[in-house]
């Protein structure tokens, strides 16, 4: 996954979102490529390490072009960064909801009223998946590449993003080639 995320962010020059549905793995990530961004000059901040809080790292995030922020649910769901200085979203797995009490309560409730048994869990993948995919394009003349690391991305989920994206499947390797090409140009 670390090495995911470093070629990714290498190849998109900074301007990369890095969002993780659990700290440890932010954390393992951020510790494993922030040397080799450093080295490449590309600043990388993350939330859940040090003490600074997320909305502070948006705002630096947002100033520098070139940087590369990493975080969770907050950053998804509280990010705007409009133009270059957000063109990659890279996220580690799907965002399936955390089962809970509250949740499997809700679960059973949406299951009763003719849902199935995943409805409940896709809807809020789904809101979840589009939520992130909205931080990339906030005005009409932004773009900018959306890449879900998990290979087991359900193609139901695939609905959460606006008509007209194009979906690919592809390896890690074309995945950096694609994104640079696409950047690039």
């Amino acid at each position: 996954v670390a090495a995911a995320y470093r070629e990714l962010f290498l190849a998109a020059g900074g301007g990369a979102l890095g969002l993780f549905t659990a700290i440890g793995r932010l954390r393992a990530v951020h510790q494993r490529i922030a040397p080799v961004l450093e080295e490449a000059g590309l600043p990388l901040y993350a939330q859940h390490v040090g003490g600074m809080d997320a909305a502070t790292l948006v705002d630096i995030f947002r100033a520098e072009e070139h940087s590369c922020l990493l975080g969770t649910d907050a950053v998804r769901d509280g990010v705007d960064v409009p133009g270059r200085s957000l063109r990659l979203i890279v996220f580690d797995r799907v965002p399936w909801p955390r089962p809970d009490i509250l949740h499997r309560a809700r679960k059973a409730h949406w299951k009763a009223a003719g849902a199935g048994a995943n409805g409940y869990d896709d809807m809020l993948a789904r809101l979840r998946l589009k939520q992130a995919y909205g931080r990339l394009i906030r005005r009409a003349d932004d773009r900018g590449v959306f890449v879900m690391l998990d290979s087991r991305l359900p193609s139901r989920l695939l609905s959460a993003f606006p008509q007209g994206v194009t979906v690919d499947r592809v390896g890690l390797a074309e995945a950096v080639a694609k994104t640079r090409l696409f950047l690039d140009s």
